[in-house]
């Protein structure tokens, strides 16, 4: 039986108990609830520094490092699903795919089948690189399920490892187009007055820790004492009226939820976000508030890819065109609805 080790480092202000920090920092692709890792604990699988912690109880402290080792029991064989899959570029190291809003990449608790990867297994046979895993063949990074756009697929173990260090050292140029509400001004007192939130030209640069939410482990939250570096560059590609914007965002890290949470920070959080979109809506006066209000899921698309192919060094370039939803949005809040069309 293998095992998956977690080294897990608590941020800031734990729960004092290490059953609780744990399920408050444990990485969220973990998928390990409290009661599971209640039950590692109790089987000697949880460690500080080598010690063996065998109390739920025990005391931890902001900083500690804790090891979580995870036995893998062998699963049964995933199976192909016949798919409609976007392949944009495909040779025998990699593919791009553009992937649709409401697909799952991988396998996960509530989503055994129908992921974007019984889709690739279809597709590609075993023609997959094994490294992420049987639940994660070929998966060298994600989205959300309900954000779409390209991301990359490693068919080559070589190519897997060569991407994986890409996006280690944020060497990948991803670029997002999101609808959000309000329009972001770079010399708005306001943003600048914001922690982590900085001006560079008309490129709003934020600069936060993002972590576990400390009451919802589902979240992600910002944070300026311990989490993940992350760094999300904005900027305006068209304001949309006063009440909102299609905004590029760059990532230079690539954190779970980063542009939806650093946008919320920012107080612009995305249309139609069901998280982190909060209760702010467009006026009803205003073009576009029925199909803002009606939009079913974050408006936020995956439109640029970029990186070094792992095999041949060439640089490699891809973009998205906006899918017809978002395309919709964007043209309602303009006020460019064509009432006319069939």
């Amino acid at each position: 039986m293998s095992s998956v080790i977690w080294t897990v480092i608590l941020g800031e202000a734990p729960p004092p108990r290490l059953d609780k920090a744990l399920a408050r920092d444990v990485p969220e692709e973990a998928h390990l609830s409290r009661s599971r890792l209640a039950r590692l604990i109790a089987d000697g699988a949880v460690s500080r520094d080598g010690v063996v912690l065998t109390s739920p109880k025990a005391a931890v402290s902001e900083g500690d490092e804790i090891t979580v080792t995870v036995p893998q029991e062998a699963e049964s064989h995933m199976a192909p699903e016949p798919m409609d899959l976007a392949i944009v570029y495909e040779d025998d190291d990699l593919a791009v795919v553009d992937k649709p809003a409401g697909l799952v990449v991988h396998p996960a608790p509530g989503t055994p089948t129908g992921t974007l990867v019984n889709g690739l297994l279809h597709h590609f046979g075993d023609a997959l690189s094994g490294v992420g895993g049987e639940k994660r063949p070929g998966i060298v990074h994600r989205i959300d399920k309900d954000t779409s756009g390209l991301l990359v697929v490693a068919k080559s173990d070589r190519a897997h490892h060569g991407l994986s260090a890409q996006f280690a050292a944020h060497s990948v140029d991803r670029r997002y187009l999101a609808v959000c509400h309000g329009v972001p001004d770079p010399a708005d007192a306001r943003l600048l007055g914001l922690p982590g939130i900085s001006a560079e030209g008309a490129v709003l640069k934020i600069t936060t820790g993002l972590g576990r939410h400390p009451h919802d482990r589902q979240r992600q939250a910002v944070t300026f004492s311990g989490g993940r570096h992350a760094v999300t560059r904005v900027s305006v590609e068209r304001a949309l009226g006063p009440s909102a914007a299609l905004v590029s965002c760059r990532l230079e890290t690539g954190r779970t939820h980063q542009i939806r949470v650093h946008m919320r920070h920012a107080g612009h959080a995305l249309i139609g976000d069901p998280v982190y979109g909060g209760t702010r809506k467009v006026s009803p006066k205003l073009p576009g508030a029925a199909e803002a209000a009606a939009f079913p899921r974050q408006a936020l698309h995956a439109e640029r890819l970029g990186f070094e192919h792992p095999g041949t060094g060439e640089e490699m370039f891809f973009t998205s065109a906006l899918p017809d939803d978002f395309e919709a949005l964007v043209e309602a809040l303009a006020g460019a609805r064509d009432d006319t069309r069939a």
